[in-house]
């Protein structure tokens, strides 16, 4: 089984894959492929982005000078 890669090395890949399109000699048929394999990139990021979004919670500070904690809501 593949080792997951960190929402570090997919944003790395993806700009890698966005670079390779942009440059403008990439021959369609190859073109299409590194599309595709922008859009998978790009599902996976959200994914980890709402993962993460989940289990953020917000700090809130009272009238007293306390830190309290808020689950962000959905």
């Amino acid at each position: 089984m593949a080792e997951k890669k960190t929402f570090e090395e997919l944003i790395q890949e993806l700009g890698d894959t966005v670079r390779k399109l942009d440059n403008g000699q990439t021959p369609l048929d190859e073109a299409m492929e590194l599309f595709e394999k922008g859009v998978k990139l790009t599902k996976e990021c959200n994914k980890i982005l709402d993962t993460a979004e989940k289990k953020v919670s917000l700090l809130l500070k009272t009238s007293e000078g306390e830190i309290t904690e808020t689950k962000m809501e959905e």
